[in-house]
């Protein structure tokens, strides 16, 4: 995938002094791992005139905003604080400073998160095939601590670009209210940075805004359904395995089929179902037969049962089982996983499942019921992580589970959600 480049220019006299606030020296390339890849730091001018430093971030995976602020905190992370043991007093004053990123993505207006901190902001969109894309050519001037600008860039970039790389925990509310001191309690967009930051989990958004002295307003929609939160939490495993070609077995009618046409950053998507009539839903609900050709060659169907063997679906980078391992008859798991984990062998492999310990918050599901007429088993939280664990050792992936829906301190989450990964 392309990297993603930031530069960070000032013309302070002397400017090479920005080798000191940033603790990496003009001459050298350095080089950090980081969560998806490397980041690395070079200056491409350094002059006493006008200096900028260069952070390149690229990796195997998809390269996002977010990836960009985590590596920025890991490589400038002296300077986002404020320190500078050779120029304190430079550190504490306001410098001209320019900030270009050549390609980000942008969902909503960059003016609206910068122009209120004292930036001049120039957002230009970046055509592709279809038109104007989701990416934008962003440059901004100012003249500010540094410490405040970097901080700001590591809350409003992943921000702007609406998209995180990895699982959103309780930590990330004191993170952003670190990082968001001095400036962004008086933010008039607060309440989106706060809600697009903690990747829109309400309870954490909540948390912070009353943490800034906001009282968060009541929700007047509908809380977002399980099936909305699982495809979500479907799709950001998937984005954090960095998969481009993926496969969603037992895709039924095409609802995860049809988020992941939208996202280019797969390339290949196969939906597989046993069902002649999911497929044919799936297909109207694509509109496969309106798509231009370049979109369609990315999309396949497939008719197939999941516990044989099928060699269409060896050799793809991930696989979807959502929702699907509760509708096999238990003796068929064997098959199913042997198909799946042994001969398909995806390097990512998500599974979700119904927590049969849930099941007693549905007030209208009689007690033994399953929550699907079609279901022949529903797990506990114990038996899923047994039948995890078997099919790990079994086929050599690690595995890491997690919960999805509203968490209840006895019973857990609705649903159980698994990420296997390909023992390296």
């Amino acid at each position: 995938m392309a990297p993603v480049l930031l530069t960070l220019t000032t013309t302070h006299r002397p400017a090479t002094d920005l080798g000191f606030l940033l603790v990496k020296h003009p001459d050298r390339l350095q080089s950090f791992p980081v969560t998806g890849g490397t980041a690395h730091v070079f200056y491409p001018g350094a002059t006493e005139e006008r200096c900028t430093a260069a952070l390149l971030v690229d990796g195997p995976d998809v390269v996002s905003a977010s990836h960009l602020a985590a590596a920025l905190n890991r490589v400038w992370r002296s300077a986002m604080r404020g320190e500078s043991r050779d120029r304190p007093e430079l550190a504490a004053a306001a410098i001209p400073l320019e900030v270009h990123v050549p390609a980000l993505g942008c969902k909503g207006s960059a003016a609206d998160l910068f122009e209120p901190l004292g930036w001049t902001v120039r957002a230009t969109p970046i055509p592709d095939d279809w038109g104007d894309s989701r990416y934008v050519d962003l440059r901004l001037t100012g003249t500010l601590r540094l410490a405040d600008a970097l901080n700001q860039l590591y809350v409003l970039l992943p921000v702007l670009d609406d998209e995180k790389h990895y699982w959103v925990s309780s930590d990330e509310v004191a993170k952003l209210l670190r990082a968001g001191t001095g400036w962004l309690a008086a933010h008039p967009a607060k309440t989106l940075i706060a809600r697009r930051y903690l990747a829109h989990r309400r309870a954490l958004t909540n948390e912070a805004l009353e943490r800034l002295g906001v009282v968060p307003e009541p929700s007047t929609s509908r809380p977002e359904s399980l099936a909305v939160q699982r495809r979500a939490a479907v799709r950001q495993a998937l984005e954090e395995s960095g998969a481009a070609r993926v496969l969603d077995l037992g895709c039924g009618p095409g609802a995860l089929l049809g988020e992941l046409v939208r996202d280019r950053r797969y390339t290949e998507i196969v939906g597989a179902d046993v069902s002649a009539v999911s497929l044919e839903a799936a297909a109207r609900r694509l509109r496969l037969d309106r798509l231009p050709e370049r979109q369609k060659a990315r999309i396949r169907l497939l008719q197939t049962s999941l516990t044989y063997r099928d060699d269409r679906l060896k050799g793809y980078d991930a696989a979807v089982l959502m929702e699907v391992v509760e509708h096999v008859d238990p003796p068929r798991l064997d098959a199913l996983a042997a198909s799946v984990f042994g001969h398909a062998a995806p390097a990512t492999v998500v599974v979700t499942t119904p927590n049969a310990e849930y099941n007693v918050r549905y007030p209208g599901l009689p007690h033994g019921r399953f929550r699907h007429g079609d279901h022949r088993f529903e797990w506990s939280r114990a038996e899923f992580r047994a039948w995890c664990a078997a099919v790990s050792e079994r086929f050599g992936y690690t595995v890491a589970i997690r919960g999805i829906g509203d968490h209840d301190d006895e019973v857990g989450e609705p649903t159980q959600l698994a990420v296997f990964n390909a023992a390296s």
